[in-house]
């Protein structure tokens, strides 16, 4: 059947009700005004035949942002016992030139899921397994043969994937950390997915903080004797960050860092954010010390939002993950070059949230001991950070005065952002980033 099986309209009805089950949908809880199937491509003829759509859905008072499924067409007659644990992923019956058929994610099929595999990269080794990552997340994942995983974009907002354009960059320039594409899907002039090395075994930096201090919990002693002492890696992915900064300017350039600019990002960022316990006033004169500063040191394209869940311990170090960067801010502003504390900083707060946050999930009262955890791991880090920024060269200014008010003030603006965050997603946590801050001014 070379026809498009099913019509767009129909597809469209159905999406008004699937796309809001969906993990990946941008605008969540805001009821959709309406959805329009922009393109309909066939992937897979005979039945169970796939389908890729794209798909733009417009909500009130937002833009409207198109998503790419790929879309599994079966017989009525047959029976969906993969799904039956997930009806979320049926839109529901369609008619086809061969008759009703069940449309579903077709990524949730493992027949299809392997047919997509050979038909999207046929230089690939084709694969016999295959399994879905059911984590939250904002693209779909799936691992093939505990070897690759294929990694699909849902919004294409973009023309342009900012994860695969910085991962395929620093795969060029040899970076050894990042697993490099070795598999792109392309298709009228858009980035639809790609396929990296899967890497078996790896546990990310957040379970391995967390594990750390469950120890600490347990043993209340001084965190340099605990039985899982983090600091150790803490410094080793200081380094690693500190590498990665120097192959970004290597793949993208370098500008002269410009502490103005910064500074009037940061002061727009604390305008955006209303809550009583911010000092404005305060955080304001931090931030306009630093514009006033001769040097800041190199201005680069950067991680952009980096913490302990982007990175991922395996036998040969740490890895980095997701390039995307910060999903609420605009594109083209996650694309402009900054300072590397920018995710030197992101480190740093997301080291405090990893201390605040097992204390809770122990539901122990040891301020004391979290806080010593906390500081431990984050002079680790940027003892690693620093020692190797400095050795490569290039990106950082000469004066330690300089270096401590850049991290003070680029902190200082990601602990404002995260208020405003936690405001809107988990008021409970909102303390963490204000006590934090309070530090810093």
């Amino acid at each position: 059947m070379s026809e498009i099986p099913v019509q767009a309209a129909e597809l469209a009805e159905h999406l008004q009700h699937f796309l809001p089950r969906q993990r990946w949908f941008g605008h969540k809880g805001a009821p959709i005004e309406r959805v329009d199937v922009s393109a309909v491509e066939i992937l897979k003829a005979d039945w169970p035949m796939l389908i890729r759509i794209e798909a733009s859905a417009a909500v009130e008072d937002a833009d409207p942002e198109t998503y790419q499924m790929l879309i599994g067409l079966r017989s009525v007659a047959d029976r969906l016992d993969f799904l039956e644990e997930n009806s979320g992923s049926v839109l529901g019956e369609v008619s086809t030139p061969e008759g009703p058929a069940h449309a579903y994610d077709g990524l949730r099929d493992s027949e299809l899921a392997l047919a997509a595999f050979k038909e999207l990269f046929p230089h690939l080794d084709p694969p016999e397994l295959v399994r879905p990552v059911l984590a939250e997340q904002s693209n779909t994942l799936l691992i093939y043969d505990e070897r690759l995983v294929f990694k699909m974009f849902r919004s294409l907002a973009e023309e342009v994937n900012l994860d695969l354009e910085v991962t395929e960059a620093l795969g060029n320039v040899g970076f050894a950390h990042v697993a490099a594409p070795v598999g792109v899907w392309r298709s009228g002039g858009k980035d639809l997915g790609m396929v990296q090395p899967y890497l078996a075994g790896a546990v990310d930096g957040w379970a391995m903080a967390l594990t750390s201090l469950r120890d600490m919990f347990g043993n209340e002693g001084d965190p340099a004797l605990a039985g899982g002492d983090f600091a150790a890696e803490a410094e080793r992915l200081g380094a690693t960050t500190a590498e990665m900064h120097a192959a970004l300017a290597e793949a993208f350039g370098t500008e002269l860092g410009s502490p103005k600019a910064w500074a009037a990002a940061m002061e727009a960022n604390l305008k955006r954010i209303d809550h009583a316990g911010i000092d404005r006033e305060a955080a304001s004169r931090v931030f306009q010390r630093m514009a006033a500063l001769p040097d800041a040191g190199a201005s680069i394209r950067v991680h952009g939002d980096l913490h302990l869940g982007q990175v991922m311990r395996t036998d040969t170090g740490w890895y980095v993950l997701d390039f995307g960067g910060e999903p609420s801010r605009p594109v083209e502003e996650r694309r402009v070059f900054t300072s590397p504390f920018k995710d030197v900083a992101g480190m740093l707060r997301s080291l405090n949230y990893a201390a605040w946050t097992a204390m809770a999930e122990q539901e122990v009262h040891k301020e004391e001991v979290a806080r010593e955890w906390d500081e431990r791991n984050r002079g680790a880090f940027v003892d690693g950070y620093l020692r190797t920024a400095r050795r490569l060269g290039g990106l950082l200014p000469d004066d330690e005065s300089t270096v401590n008010l850049l991290l003070k003030a680029f902190e200082l603006d990601r602990g404002i952002y995260e208020v405003g965050y936690e405001i809107s997603h988990r008021p409970q946590w909102v303390d963490i980033p204000l006590a934090a801050i309070a530090n810093l001014y």
